[in-house]
């Protein structure tokens, strides 16, 4: 947790983004680190959690990190819980909740709120276009004998 909050402070420094860090865990060792870096890279998915994961997945070249754990000096909003689940991380460790995120200006509470209503309800347009077209890539997918699946 250390090094994720040193990470935090290195952010705001260098004037990368907001004051978040995370680092990955695999047997006791670092194997990812990450930073925010949305403003120095003009990336909005590049929150500290995530960046760590993509260097934990260089690492070790793999897409899946089972039984690492994952150290951030903040509570994953949404989308890093996501990446959390997608790259099966067993663990996150947290150092501030997501009322001290608040607090400092960064509040993701509208994300739950969007996530829970019905398409046509939220803010962002949804529109479905070509689903059958869609399909049949889908159902190409399934017939693959020889597919990565993850």
């Amino acid at each position: 947790m250390e090094e994720a909050i040193k990470l935090s402070r290195e952010a705001i420094a260098a004037d990368h983004g907001g004051p978040f860090g995370a680092v990955v865990v695999k047997e006791g060792r670092i194997i990812g680190r990450g930073r925010n870096a949305v403003i120095s890279k003009n990336d909005p998915t590049a929150h500290a959690e995530i960046v760590a994961i993509r260097d934990a997945c260089a690492s070790l070249g793999t897409f899946a990190l089972d039984n690492c754990e994952l150290y951030t000096s903040c509570e994953p909003c949404p989308m890093c819980l996501a990446a959390i689940y997608w790259a099966r991380i067993s663990k996150v460790f947290y150092a501030n909740n997501h009322e001290d995120a608040k607090a400092a200006g960064f509040d993701d509470a509208f994300l739950y709120d969007e996530i829970c209503l019905p398409l046509e309800r939220r803010k962002v347009s949804m529109v479905r276009l070509m689903s059958n077209e869609a399909k049949a890539v889908l159902e190409e997918w399934n017939e693959l004998s020889d597919k990565t699946e993850y």
